[in-house]
């Protein structure tokens, strides 16, 4: 556990290869190798909070978001007592910045319904929330309710108070997409089985107040998938290559990316199929954008307060 300093980023994201339906508490490599992909560049603009959780591991969640109810409680306890004992002993009435993935998105969206929409003070300590591939939900043509009743989406740059949410796909979600669709996918881990009226929620990263926008990657040159050429720096960077806009089409709503002019640079691909998209990079593909949204939420925060 990262002690929480001024500012408290709390990240979550799926990725236990132990073979029981949920993972143990043990910090294992895989652990840590996530947290410095995904949440350690946030250390620029606050804290880092990463705790353990009993997530269900990546062997369970291959049968299914909504396979196992028990194993999505299990995982869910387990995440509320982290949250309640870092409440106890480590914020101090400090603001918090929420940051979630796939499960862990699923996971901190119930956190977030269950113990902090409904409760002003907690509301008015949230600086930020980002929640990629977790089936965010809003009525159509709005941006706030289903999931949240109180926490409205993102709709300037700067916004503090508000949610970030999206999916990345670089075309239309199909009929059987895990993601972009209400009623499937990480839907299921919610229990939030409604397609009819709502749609999947979609603020662009890199654009909150709505258009196209680049993307600003980072991804770790030791993971990266395809490997950077000749690259010795930690990280890789691919300034210009990619462009994201939200698009919503035949019940579905994604963050489209595009591919621009790669001149021979490598390319992501939905390496796990057309019904997950992007989704395994997608934390990585706008991660200089997300770095950049928490400081300019943060700075609004500190104007208001």
């Amino acid at each position: 556990m990262l002690r929480v300093g001024p500012r408290g980023s709390m990240q979550q994201c799926p990725v236990s290869t132990q073979q029981t339906d949920n993972a143990n508490l043990k910090v294992q490599p895989v652990e840590v190798n996530m947290a410095v992909a995904q949440a350690s560049r946030f250390s620029q603009v606050c804290r880092i909070w990463a705790p353990m959780y009993r997530q269900r591991t990546k062997g369970s969640l291959l049968k299914g978001f909504g396979s196992d109810p028990a194993a999505n409680q299990v995982a869910y306890e387990s995440l509320l007592s982290a949250w309640r004992g870092y409440l106890a002993h480590d914020n101090h009435g400090r603001p918090v910045v929420f940051i979630g993935h796939s499960q862990g998105a699923a996971m901190v969206i119930r956190l977030l319904a269950s113990q902090v929409d409904p409760n002003p003070a907690l509301r008015a300590r949230t600086v930020l929330t980002i929640l990629a591939g977790g089936n965010v939900t809003v009525p159509i043509g709005k941006t706030i309710g289903a999931t949240f009743r109180h926490l409205p989406l993102c709709t300037a740059t700067a916004q503090s108070g508000c949610v970030i949410a999206y999916s990345s796909f670089p075309s239309e979600p199909p009929a059987n997409a895990d993601f972009g669709r209400p009623g499937q996918g990480s839907s299921l881990a919610l229990g939030q089985t409604a397609t009819t009226g709502v749609q999947v929620a979609c603020v662009n990263p890199a654009a909150p107040a709505g258009g196209t926008a680049g993307l600003d990657p980072y991804f770790l040159t030791a993971t990266s998938t395809p490997p950077p050429p000749q690259v010795t720096s930690p990280w890789v960077a691919y300034p210009g290559l990619y462009t994201a806009t939200c698009r919503s089409s035949g019940g579905a709503t994604w963050l489209q990316v595009d591919t621009v002019d790669p001149a021979g640079r490598p390319v992501i691909s939905e390496v796990d199929g057309p019904a997950v998209g992007y989704h395994v990079d997608e934390i990585n593909l706008a991660l200089g954008n997300l770095v950049k949204d928490v400081a300019a939420a943060e700075n609004t925060y500190t104007t208001r307060h």
